[in-house]
């Protein structure tokens, strides 16, 4: 299956849980309800994530007089690549990672911090920077938000029927009719854990694309699984500890000392990336 089809239907999985749990709430009013909440903060984070998390990380604006070997390699790329030259950003630390933001190729950004401009070689730097810039052209920074965005939606509604039962919002026969109490409990603790595990199924897939993608952009496979192996080591002596609702957008896990399952991990293995990576050289 393409990552592509693969990422359409685990959306839609994702809405067919939000419609559910609609339905569950208030019937076919709670369902218009869930889909109308969904598309508000669907809006607020297509317009707003990228200032959200560049602001988060207190990345810097950087010009070609300021970063000039960033600003050509990324040029060189962008020609390559036929998209727009994106917005460039330094973060102030020594953990080593990258990532891209914005709603589209024409108001994209990528951040890199200090440490991955230290550790890796020009060469390694440009199919990082390759491997971004595919996250771009393949519009997996939407695709994402909006994934982290239902996901956000589904808890925030389990929530609020856990409360609403509480505080007795939810009328008896409406419970009875979803399965009574134990149906309740079973649903506000299910469904964010499958949204939780549909946005995260999302982001291993997009990785997956993106690095498939950005060894075709900087035409240089063997080189992003360098820098891969090289990040991986370096971001376990100095983690960047970042937020976990922000942790899929970086090029390698940046979530400081967790160990996570595959099912659980917001990036595929890095040997299995590496693996794929090594295979496209014939």
């Amino acid at each position: 299956m393409s990552n592509t089809l693969k990422t359409t239907l685990l959306l839609g999985l994702m809405t067919g849980l939000i419609l559910a749990l609609g339905q569950y709430i208030g019937g076919p009013r709670g369902l218009t309800m869930a889909l109308v909440f969904a598309g508000v903060m669907n809006f607020g984070s297509y317009w707003f994530s990228d200032k959200i998390v560049l602001a988060m990380y207190g990345a810097r604006p950087v010009d070609m007089n300021q970063a000039p070997e960033l600003y050509r390699i990324l040029n060189n790329l962008c020609a390559s690549a036929g998209v727009p030259m994106p917005r460039a950003y330094i973060i102030p630390s020594d953990a080593p990672n990258a990532f891209a933001t914005g709603r589209n190729p024409q108001h994209a950004a990528v951040a890199v911090t200090e440490g991955i401009l230290r550790i890796l070689t020009p060469q390694e730097l440009e199919a990082v920077l390759g491997h971004e810039l595919a996250h771009v052209q393949n519009r997996d920074i939407l695709i994402s938000s909006v994934a982290a965005t239902m996901a956000g939606v589904v808890m925030w509604v389990a929530n609020m029927m856990r409360w609403a039962a509480i505080f007795g919002g939810m009328q008896r026969d409406e419970r009875e009719e979803g399965g009574g109490v134990f149906g309740l409990l079973a649903m506000t603790i299910l469904a964010p854990i499958a949204a939780t595990l549909i946005q995260l199924a999302i982001s291993r897939s997009r990785e997956f694309q993106a690095d498939a993608s950005g060894a075709k952009i900087s035409h240089n496979p063997l080189g992003l699984a360098a820098a891969l192996e090289k990040l991986q080591m370096a971001s376990e002596r100095i983690p960047l500890g970042a937020s976990p609702q922000t942790a899929h957008l970086f090029i390698v896990n940046p979530l400081a000392g967790v160990s996570f399952s595959r099912l659980f991990s917001t990036h595929p293995p890095i040997e299995e990336r590496i693996r794929r990576l090594r295979s496209m050289v014939v």
